[in-house]
């Protein structure tokens, strides 16, 4: 497979990841690779109430987290943005195995070369969001429908 995205430093934030060949909307990029952990094994090494502004962990399903700041790929570094062209799903695994399941990053529109990848970190913190925690995940997307916050409201309780 021809290398057709890159990491290197970004106008958003510290790192980012770049096409740079053109991207086909609909295309899988990458998969967000790293060390699966428990949410419990999470809450004990980073903290649960959202103050370490740390965006490498990603929610695989209610057991499990991938860590990329261990083992992590070059998808880490792909950046969030409120307007963004890729997004990232969970790829179930057929047998039921939830230690098995796989987030991939998929283009949601064509990508040009030298463009920036970005995808909205959907982050959900049940802790109160306040102007300090706020800043702490700040948004530096730039983009017209930037929200300013990396949060997303609270889901609504069911």
């Amino acid at each position: 497979m021809s290398r057709r995205i890159v990491a290197r430093r970004s106008p958003i934030h510290g790192n980012g990841v770049f096409a740079v060949a053109p991207i086909k909307k609909g295309e899988e990029i990458i998969e967000y690779k790293g060390t699966l952990m428990t949410h419990d094994e999470a809450d004990e090494m980073y903290g649960d109430g959202g103050e370490t502004g740390h965006t490498f962990l990603f929610t695989l399903n209610d057991e499990y987290i991938i860590d990329a700041n261990r083992k992590g790929g070059v998808a880490r570094w792909i950046n969030h943005s409120c307007n963004p062209n890729c997004e990232a799903f969970v790829e179930e695994h057929e047998g039921g195995n939830r230690r098995k399941d796989r987030v991939i990053i998929e283009a949601k529109r064509n990508i040009k070369a030298g463009e920036e990848l970005t995808y909205d970190y959907g982050i959900v913190l049940e802790v109160p969001h306040t102007a300090r925690l706020k800043k702490k995940w700040v948004c530096l997307c730039g983009s017209p429908k930037c929200t300013g916050t990396l949060l997303k409201p609270k889901r609504a309780a069911k």
